[in-house]
C-alpha cells in the first residue's frame, strides 16, 4: 500500500537554506590562502552562494555541466560545493595532488566547463590550460589584489564576479537522483576512475553522518576538517555541519601541525577529521612545542589504519578521543566508523586495544559482507578473513563514463580490501587484495605488521611488501622511516615487532628508508616500494 507522505527531493540546496534560517550566525572561519582568516555567519554564506549562482547561470552553466575546482579547504570551495550543485550541475572537485598528467587526464575526461582555482595552484592550470579545450573559462579565486597578472589567456576574479551578482535566485527543485558532484579515485593503478554522487545519495549520507554513532555532530560543535574538499567532499563535512548547525572552521592551505593547532585552539575546535600522515604530523608538533588541545574532544581518523601510536598519544596525553573510520571514494566515503565508548577503556588491556584498532561497524545504510576466493559467503565469526563487499544507497554501481561491469552478479561493490567481521559486528580490514603477501599457502596481514612496527618510539612510518623467498615464495619486507633524531638497529626493530605479531607475520627483514612515497590522498604508494625493492630477496 503507498501511503501519502509528501513526495519531496532531497536536494543539497536545502541544507545551506535551512542553516542560513535556523542557524543564521553560526560561523564559517576559513584561513585563507592570501593569508588572512575569513568568517561569516551561514546566512551570509548563503547570500554569497546566490550571487555566485547567478554568475554560473551567466556563464551558460546548465543540469548535467561539470565545474572543475582545484582548491584548498575555505570558504570560497565551500560555496562552490552548494552553488554549482544546487543549479544542478556537478561539482568536480580535483586533487592537486595527483601530479599535472593526471590532473590534466581528469579535467578531460570529465569535460569541464568551467575551472576555479586557487592562487596556489596558478602554475598548474597555466601549464595545463591548452591542453582541455573544453574549459571555457577559468577563475581564480581570491580578489583583484591578489589576482595573478599573467594568467595566459586571462583568468576572472572570483570576489569581482561575485560582486556583480545579485543575491536573489531560486532554487530550482529536480530528481533527487540528478548528479551533484564528482570525484576521482587517486589512480595509483592507472588512470584515476570518476564516481558521481547524487543529491539523494549525498544528503542521505549527511543525515548518517550526524548519527551518533558516527560524528554526531550538533550546533554545539566547532567542527575542522582536515581532510580536504577534493578529496570525497571532505567525508561529507560540508553537508553534515550546516545541516544541524555547527561551527565550521577550514585550515585553507595551513596543513602543517603549527598552522593547524593554531586554527583549532584559536577557534575552539571541538572535533576534526583527517589522516593518519596529518595526525602524526600534529602529534609531532605538539610535543616539541609543549602546547595542548585544550578544547578537542574527538578526532576522526580514516584513509588509513589506525595505529596504536596515535590512538595512544591522542587519548593518553592529550585527553581527544578517537573514532578510527573506513570508506572509500566509491562510497561517498562513509562505511563504516569505530567510535569509542562513553567511558574510559584500558587500552592496556589486550583485548580493548584490538577492538578500538578495528575499523568498526557499519553505518545505518551501509551493507557489508565478506565472500571467500570461489565466491562463498563467510560468517562473521572474527576469524574467517574473506574479500568485503558492500552496497548501500550512496555506493557507486558504475564509474563515470567507464566501460565494464562494476558489481558483482548479485549487486555488491567489490571494496578490494581482505577482512574479518566479528560476532558483534566489528569489522577489520587486514590487507588491500593486492597487497597481501602469500607465504606458503597463507595470507599474511602487512596492517598488523606495519601497527607494531609504528609503535616502536624510534619509528616514523613503516610500510610492509612482499619479498622473494627461495622456499616460502614470499615474505614480510618491514620498510622503516626513522624518527627524526633518532638511529635504531633494524635488528632491533624486528625484534620489536616480532613480539607483537604472530609467529606467521614475523618481518624477515628490515630496511630503512630516508622518505615514504606518499600518493595523493596521503596513502603509502606500495607500487613505488616494490619498483624500489624489485631485486631484493631473502635468505632461506
Amino acid at each position: 500500500m503507498i501511503e501519502h507522505m509528501m513526495d519531496r527531493q532531497l536536494m543539497i540546496s536545502s541544507l545551506i537554506e535551512h542553516a542560513a534560517q535556523t542557524y543564521s550566525d553560526q560561523e564559517v572561519v576559513s584561513r585563507t590562502c592570501e593569508g588572512t582568516i575569513h568568517r561569516y555567519g551561514y546566512a551570509e554564506a548563503l547570500s554569497r552562494i546566490k550571487r555566485l549562482a547567478n554568475m554560473l547561470k551567466d556563464y551558460g552553466v546548465g543540469e548535467g555541466d561539470r565545474v572543475a575546482t582545484v582548491a584548498w579547504n575555505t570558504h570560497r570551495h565551500f560555496e562552490l560545493y552548494y552553488a554549482v550543485s544546487s543549479i544542478g550541475a556537478i561539482c568536480h572537485t580535483i586533487n592537486p595532488r595527483l601530479g599535472p598528467q593526471q590532473v590534466g587526464y581528469v579535467l578531460n575526461h570529465a569535460e569541464d566547463k568551467l575551472v576555479f582555482f586557487d592562487i596556489t595552484f596558478t602554475p598548474l592550470l597555466a601549464a595545463l590550460r591548452e591542453h582541455a579545450p573544453t574549459v571555457e573559462r577559468y577563475i581564480v579565486m581570491t580578489d583583484a589584489a591578489h589576482a595573478p597578472a599573467d594568467f595566459p589567456g586571462g583568468a576572472l576574479v572570483y570576489e569581482d564576479e561575485l560582486a556583480a551578482r545579485s543575491d536573489s535566485f531560486e532554487w530550482p527543485i529536480f530528481d533527487e537522483r540528478t548528479a551533484c558532484g564528482l570525484c576521482y579515485t587517486s589512480g595509483t593503478t592507472g588512470d584515476p576512475k570518476g564516481v558521481v554522487y547524487t543529491h539523494r545519495s549525498t544528503v542521505l549520507m549527511a543525515y548518517a553522518g550526524n548519527s551518533p554513532e558516527y560524528v554526531g555532530l550538533s550546533s554545539r560543535d566547532c567542527v575542522l576538517p582536515v581532510v580536504p574538499m577534493f578529496h570525497v567532499n571532505a567525508w561529507g563535512v560540508p553537508y553534515s555541519a550546516p545541516m544541524c548547525g555547527a561551527k565550521l572552521v577550514f585550515p585553507g592551505p595551513g596543513m602543517d601541525g603549527a598552522s593547524l593547532h593554531e586554527m583549532m585552539d584559536k577557534e575552539k575546535v571541538t572535533i576534526s577529521l583527517g589522516v593518519p600522515t596529518v595526525w602524526l604530523n600534529l602529534l609531532a608538533y605538539l610535543e616539541q612545542s609543549g602546547a595542548r588541545l585544550d578544547h578537542m574532544k574527538m578526532t576522526l581518523v580514516g584513509g588509513a589504519a589506525l595505529s596504536e601510536q596515535i590512538l595512544r598519544a591522542f587519548e593518553e596525553k592529550y585527553d581527544v578521543r578517537v573514532a578510527q573510520g573506513w570508506g572509500m571514494t566509491e562510497m561517498s566515503p562513509l562505511g563504516t566508523v569505530n567510535r569509542p565508548p562513553a567511558e574510559r577503556e584500558d587500552l592496556d588491556d589486550p583485548a580493548v586495544l584490538a577492538r578500538r584498532l578495528k575499523q568498526g561497524r557499519c553505518v545505518p545504510g551501509v551493507e557489508m559482507r565478506i565472500v571467500s576466493e570461489a565466491g562463498k559467503v563467510l560468517p562473521w565469526d572474527g576469524q574467517s578473513v574473506g574479500h568485503l563487499q558492500v552496497r548501500g544507497p550512496w555506493i557507486t554501481g558504475a564509474y563515470f563514463r567507464h566501460p565494464g561491469d562494476t558489481l558483482t552478479a548479485d549487486g555488491w561493490f567489490d571494496t578490494g580490501d581482505v577482512a574479518n567481521i566479528d560476532p558483534d559486528g566489528f569489522m577489520q580490514i587486514t590487507d588491500r587484495s593486492k597487497d597481501v603477501i602469500k607465504s606458503g599457502g597463507e595470507w599474511i596481514s602487512t596492517i598488523d605488521i606495519e601497527n607494531a612496527a609504528m609503535s616502536h618510539p624510534d619509528v616514523a612510518h613503516a610500510a610492509v611488501i612482499a619479498a622473494q623467498h627461495p622456499k616460502w615464495q614470499e615474505r614480510p619486507l618491514l620498510l622503516v622511516v626513522r624518527r627524526k633524531g633518532a638511529d635504531p638497529m633494524a635488528e632491533d626493530v624486528r625484534l620489536f615487532v616480532k613480539e607483537r605479531v604472530s609467529r606467521l607475520a614475523e618481518p624477515d627483514a628490515v630496511e630503512f628508508i630516508d622518505e615514504m612515497p606518499l600518493g595523493a590522498t596521503g596513502k603509502v604508494l606500495k607500487t613505488e616500494l616494490r619498483k624500489m625493492f624489485a631485486d631484493y630477496l631473502l635468505s632461506a
